[in-house]
């Protein structure tokens, strides 16, 4: 078995009559340990409830009427013993491997689909006796209220379907109800002869009978028919075992409780069934003796009835207690023979058709052909051809009990009975083999083909000839055929094992392993499906042993017809034309029993109709056999593609094996990569620390020249723009983790703007392009966005339009509307063709550069985080480009406008001081150049600042110093910041704040064990309003502020009309001073000293105003201005 001929699964639902185990019983399977809740005593109450039926007394007397009292007793004799020690092993087998008939059968010795022909055999008996039983039922009717026989079937055949379809549970019920009834009924008439007289008694064993010897000798012949007759009871064991099935487990306990039901219920059927058909010889003859006719003295009815006169003085009261009687005993019988028969069709339809609507189904069936044989009378004929039936019957229960008594105990099969579909050949020829040897042999000795003896015991032969030659054939064979493949060994531990298909839970005894579905499956599901092939066993199918006979018996050119498509269409037509055969004859049969009619030209009327149906049964046949093969064929093709499509599977499975492989390499690579960036972020960010603070230093001095102010401020924003890059470089790995978080911060939006404007004012002009920025709204003070990610979006745009600008302009432009905010970025530059503009969004693909033209530094990576990064902020980026003219970027971002913070006044002064004690820092870095920055930074303040260079320095200071804070580094030698903090917090608890300053940016601080080591984490390089914000929150501090003017009132100048620019260019200085953008409202001041000289003192003292953000004086000089005007 291979991957390549696996099948997918698709889960099998039954309908509610199969699910329900309360109707279906555990048809078709093994009969689970948790249903056998039923004690001993019960169930063989229920299993002899069915000896009650009145066709034993009705056998019983028609032999003895026939056949006279000593060859009926003889044949009662020989009978009844061999089928009860025939009833032994099978009884035994069934209960302690909790199967029917038909599951036990499979493993004795016939195969799975031997056991086919068996489960017809035995349903033919249930549905045979069905229509015998309730055809006395309807005459006992007839009698007692004159109901017409047709109405008398119907009514005794659809009572039992109502009593039968809840199984064992509810037949248990009523034969233990009926028992005690029966009982009385059935022992009343003896023990009222027996009080009578015993001349009855003599007078019946001397009596000859119809066809006996006078002189009241056994003769060989009538021995023999009445021996048939009986025999044809032997499959009754089979229905007792349906029963017994249910026994519990034997064990210690209850032991002598099974065996006793086991041989009660099971072969001690027939010891009850003999005394019955004892019963009925005596009450034919005593009724033939009182008056009754000789062709109705068998009838079971009118033997109680001549009793029950006797009895009773009221005739209507016999007749009425005769009538109860005989309904009372067919109902019990015919509740087991139904139950029996829905089992038996189950097994035989589920095989052929590979679907199973319900045991509920088939126990209709099986009852609807009763009734038909009844209304049609078919069952009279039926009556007089069970000799020929027990042929059949006797030899297989004789292979049956060859099998389980002598091929078992010899080794020549194996000891438990396997039943499963998964585990068989279909054909097993050492039981099913021997069973149509034998019946072979039985019919040709009853046609007399071996001589008169053996025609009077043709029964015999059949028995002896199964007997015999199902241990010879196993032995001859030995025992290949018994076991197709062994069943799973690690399952033994397992009581309770799942079914693939059904997903239904069973015992382990009713499962199998299924290669073909990769799982255990359930023995009914597998045997359903019509989809596997018996893929899982190596020629053990019809056709595969067919074969393998055929070459081993025929020559090789005979051999290969067995596989073609003549050969099987002789064969279905020659079982056909069987079938319909014994239907004709049955006809014939039935038509001519009583001789009312000429038997020739009924005779030649069948032929005719025998020669057009089997015309016409050849051509359906025909067609049937080419749909099969057609269906083979198309089967193949699904096979064949299906094992393509799985090759195919295998390959993908290799590949993404393959791919499993890369993508762990990767993967692993990634990780490197992304300790490579954090360390790398890590070591510049330590270095750009100390610019930046040195930066904001200079920025802080007033002493110091204007230029130096400008150049202090460029640094800081240089150094800014590099942090961002920094934090750029970890957002990648943030972004392919998914990771990447969005701040909702109030900024400041005209000073944010102008940092980034006067950024690239000077690329630009480094470049020799021009650089526009236009707002073509009024824009709010204040917005609500991501600082960091909003400026890293713009910088990556303005960037990428300067660097792919070699003349020309880059035009950046802004509108607000609607709290949304659209940013364009629009260049004259190379431009990107149509074909790139999808793929320049993509991780380090970049766009094609023009033949001559160098391509510009860059790691193709900007686009592709400024896309992601715009909309994880809601945002919407298009872009629009000519190649040779230029590129044109719009961002759509919704920026919800802010109200001015209280505090922000306060916050845009600097700070130079704080109020109170004087306060101490221990700091612990160790990078001198950050402990200078940082005494450079706080000892001005007014703070005492300590510093040391590792863990345990700070640790000796903290014995010697009480600090207001320590402020600590995370990366330091001999103890990290980590052990540091934990330390502190060990010795002096949370009462002294910590604050971590770390170039480490990543995630390892919101680690569970680190979160209550630190009260705050300060991220290098640092803004100082940050530092100051989180030493104001923690120690904590009243700053004290700077203002920035002198002492004195500053007295505004006043302007000459000379010096003062046109109305317009007021009005647009206006608008500028409303937005705040001051870097727009230089540009403009230096265009007017440069146009218009007259007014350099003007434009010096608005650009003070404008540089030291005080636009509300700003606005009230352009107002003043105008109104003097």
């Amino acid at each position: 078995m291979t991957t390549a001929e696996r099948i997918p699964r698709n889960r099998r639902t039954y309908n509610k009559w199969v699910a329900n185990q309360t109707l279906e019983d555990y048809a078709l399977r093994f009969t689970a340990y948790r249903v056998r809740r039923f004690s001993n005593g019960r169930i063989a109450n229920t299993a002899i409830g069915a000896i009650s039926f009145l066709a034993l007394e009705a056998i019983g007397g028609s032999i003895t009427l026939n056949y006279g009292f000593p060859n009926a007793v003889a044949a009662i004799l020989v009978s009844c013993t061999i089928i009860f020690l025939m009833g032994i092993p099978i009884a035994y087998n069934a209960a302690k491997f909790g199967v029917d008939i038909d599951l036990l059968t499979r493993g004795a010795g016939f195969g799975y689909i031997g056991s086919t022909v068996t489960s017809l055999i035995y349903a033919t008996f249930t549905f045979i006796f069905f229509a015998i039983e309730a055809a006395i039922v309807a005459t006992a009717l007839e009698l007692c209220t004159g109901l017409p026989l047709s109405i008398g079937y119907i009514a005794s055949a659809l009572l039992i379907i109502p009593l039968v379809t809840h199984g064992v549970t509810f037949i248990s019920r009523f034969q233990a109800w009926s028992q005690p009834f029966w009982i009385v009924l059935q022992l009343a008439p003896f023990i009222f002869i027996a009080a009578q007289s015993h001349v009855s008694v003599r007078q019946w064993t001397g009596y000859t009978g119809l066809w006996g010897q006078p002189d009241g000798s056994v003769d060989l012949a009538h021995f023999g028919a009445a021996s048939a007759v009986l025999f044809s009871l032997v499959a009754q064991i089979g229905e007792q075992v349906d029963f017994l099935r249910f026994l519990p487990r034997e064990d210690r306990k209850n032991r002598l409780r099974w065996w006793a039901a086991l041989m009660f219920a099971g072969p001690g059927w027939i010891l009850i069934g003999g005394l019955k058909i004892l019963a009925g010889s005596f009450l034919a003859f005593y009724a033939f003796q009182h008056g009754v006719g000789f062709a109705d003295a068998a009838d079971p009815t009118q033997m109680y009835l001549s009793v029950f006169r006797e009895m009773l003085v009221s005739p209507e009261l016999a007749l009425g207690l005769t009538g109860i009687f005989v309904v009372v005993c067919q109902v019990k019988i015919n509740i087991t023979n139904s139950y029996a028969g829905s089992i038996a069709w189950s097994n035989f339809f589920s095989r052929l058709t590979h679907s199973h609507p319900g045991r509920v189904v088939w126990l209709v069936f099986n009852v609807l052909l009763g009734l038909l044989l009844m209304e049609f009378g078919v069952y009279k004929a039926l009556e007089q051809t069970l000799g020929l039936y027990a042929i059949v019957a006797v030899s297989w229960m004789a292979a049956i009990v060859a099998d389980l008594v002598v091929s078992k105990p010899m080794g020549l099969s194996p000891a438990a009975i396997e039943f499963k579909r998964a585990h068989l050949y279909d054909i097993n020829p050492a039981g099913f083999g021997a069973m149509c040897i034998a019946d072979l042999a039985g019919l040709l000795a009853y046609l007399g083909f071996f001589g008169t003896f053996l025609a009077q015991a043709y029964i015999y032969v059949a028995l002896a000839s199964a007997f015999v030659l199902a241990p010879l054939i196993a032995a001859a064979t030995r025992g290949r055929y018994y076991i197709a493949r062994e069943t799973k060994a690690d399952w033994a531990n397992q009581p309770m094992i799942q079914c693939c298909i059904c997903e239904h839970s069973f015992d382990r005894e009713d499962m199998a392993g299924c290669p073909v579905y990769s799982g255990p499956i359930c023995s009914l599901c597998c045997s359903l499906d019509a989809r596997c092939g018996d893929l899982c066993k190596t020629d053990a199918r019809l056709m595969d042993q067919a074969r393998s006979a055929a070459a081993a018996l025929l020559p090789a050119r005979f051999a290969v017809w067995v596989e073609g498509r003549l050969m099987r269409y002789a064969a279905i037509l020659t079982m056909v034309t069987l079938l319909i055969g014994v239907l004709f004859w049955l006809i014939y049969f039935q038509s001519t029993i009583d001789r009312s009619l000429p038997a020739g030209p009924i005779s030649a009327v069948l032929w005719k109709l025998f020669i057009i149906v089997f015309i016409i049964s050849g051509i359906i046949v025909w067609l049937f056999v080419l749909a099969q093969e057609s269906r083979k064929f198309a089967e193949e093709e699904s096979r064949r593609h299906t094992r393509l499509l799985m090759d195919e599977i295998k390959a993908h499975e290799e590949t993404d094996r393959l791919l499993q492989k890369a993508k762990e390499a990767a993967e692993s690579a990634n990780v490197a990569k992304s300790k490579y960036v954090v360390g790398l972020s890590h070591e510049l960010r330590t270095p750009l620390s100390a610019i930046l603070g040195y930066a904001q230093l200079l920025e802080r001095q007033k002493s110091m020249p204007g230029y130096v102010h400008n150049a202090a401020r460029t640094i800081k924003r240089s150094g800014e723009h590099l942090a961002d890059m920094i934090e750029g470089l970890l957002d990648i790995s943030k972004i392919e983790a998914g990771k990447l978080e969005i701040y909702r911060h109030k900024i400041a939006l005209g000073p944010f703007l102008d940092q980034i404007v006067d950024m690239f004012s000077l690329q630009a002009q480094a470049k020799g392009i021009s650089f526009e920025f236009r707002s073509t709204s009024t824009m709010p003070d204040y917005v609500y966005t991501d600082e960091k990610r909003l400026r890293q979006v713009l910088i990556n745009l303005l960037s990428n339009a300067i660097k792919f600008t070699h003349a020309g302009r880059v035009c950046f432009s802004l509108s607000y509307r609607g709290q949304v905010a659209t940013f364009e970025v629009q260049d004259t530059g190379v431009g990107i063709k149509a074909s790139d503009i999808e793929r320049i969004f993509l991780p380090f693909e970049r766009a094609e550069v023009a033949v001559g033209h160098i391509s510009p530094p860059g790691t193709g990576l900007g686009l592709t985080i400024t896309k992601l990064l715009v909309e994880i902020m809601g945002g919407e980026l298009t872009l629009k480009s000519t190649p040779g003219r230029g590129t044109h970027f719009t961002i759509r971002l919704m920026l919800s406008s802010a109200a001015k913070p209280d505090d922000m006044a306060g916050l845009a002064l600097a700070i130079i001081g704080y109020e109170g004690p004087r306060r101490t820092v221990l700091i612990a870095d160790d990078d001198p150049v950050q402990r200078a920055l940082m005494e450079d930074v706080l000892v001005p303040m007014g703070f005492s600042v300590i510093t040391v260079t590792d863990g345990p320095a700070c640790l000796s200071q903290l014995a010697l110093h009480r600090p207001d804070i320590v402020i600590l580094d995370v990366a330091m030698p001999t103890m990290s910041g980590w052990e540091v903090a934990r330390r502190i917090r060990q010795r002096l608890g949370r009462d002294l704040p910590i604050l971590i300053l770390s170039a480490d940016a990543g995630t390892e601080r919101t680690r569970p064990e680190y979160t209550d080591l630190y009260d705050s984490y300060l991220i290098k390089p640092f803004g100082f309003e940050e530092l100051f914000e989180r030493l104001a929150a923690l120690v904590p501090l009243s700053w004290t502020y700077d203002d920035g003017r002198p002492e004195e009132v500053e007295v505004p100048p006043r302007f000459l009309d000379a010096e003062l620019p046109d109305r317009q260019k007021l009005r647009q200085l206006r608008t500028l001073g409303q937005t705040g953008f001051v870097r727009s409202i230089e540009a403009m001041l230096n265009d007017l000293e440069v146009s218009a000289p007259e007014t350099v003192r003007f434009c010096r003292h608005m650009r003070h105003l404008a540089t030291s953000y005080r636009l509300r004086d700003f606005l009230a000089v352009i107002e003043e201005t105008k109104n003097n005007a």
